[in-house]
């Protein structure tokens, strides 16, 4: 194989199920971007079966868009991807293009906008993904921030992932671990908002 093609192939990332599964999305070579990948996504789209299908989902440290679309290639009603990084978010929009996806992107900062007042939201979201960069040690933060937001509806999950030399999160006292797994470099998280 050409380097080009190995090149290539190493800047991709497969949807594994749903209208778009086999689909591969592209994936910029960004700091801190670090896709979850296809075993990871497979065993955590497992978790979710009973709860995806009409789901409203919030991505943030969206990255690639790997998990945001993934939910929307498996039924979630909507989706938005949230990303700081200009550079990002303009793939995240190819991405959305290239899929066909109805799916809403926003540059911004996620801390930032779980510390915004959403207090007249009547639309919250049903699955939150949290998969901020290993390397800002933002995970604590994140929980903390979106815990005492408005954004989260009755029954919630929230999915994160981060390295496994971290200690496990504080969350809020409210949410109760649903499933946990170690794999590899990553320990993943799936709570369930009471």
């Amino acid at each position: 194989m050409s380097p080009k093609k190995t090149d290539s192939a190493k800047n991709q990332v497969r949807i594994i199920g749903g209208q778009w599964r086999g689909r591969k999305i592209p994936v910029l070579g960004l700091p801190g971007l670090r896709p979850t990948g296809d075993r990871q996504r497979e065993t955590l789209f497992n978790w979710l079966a009973p709860f995806i299908e009409g789901a409203r989902v919030l991505d943030a440290f969206a990255g690639s868009g790997a998990l945001g679309f993934e939910a929307l290639s498996r039924g979630a009603s909507y989706v938005l991807l949230l990303d700081k990084s200009s550079k990002a978010a303009g793939n995240l929009r190819e991405c959305a293009t290239l899929l066909g996806a109805g799916a809403e992107i926003q540059c911004q900062d996620a801390l930032a906008y779980f510390e915004a007042d959403h207090s007249q939201r009547t639309d919250n979201f049903n699955l939150v993904f949290l998969d901020p960069p290993f390397s800002e040690s933002l995970a604590n933060k994140s929980v903390a921030a979106l815990g005492s937001s408005a954004l989260l509806s009755k029954n919630a999950l929230v999915y994160l992932e981060q390295s496994r030399r971290d200690p496990a999160p504080l969350v809020p006292e409210n949410w109760s671990t649903h499933r946990e797994k170690v794999s590899g470099e990553v320990s993943s998280y799936l709570y369930q908002v009471q």
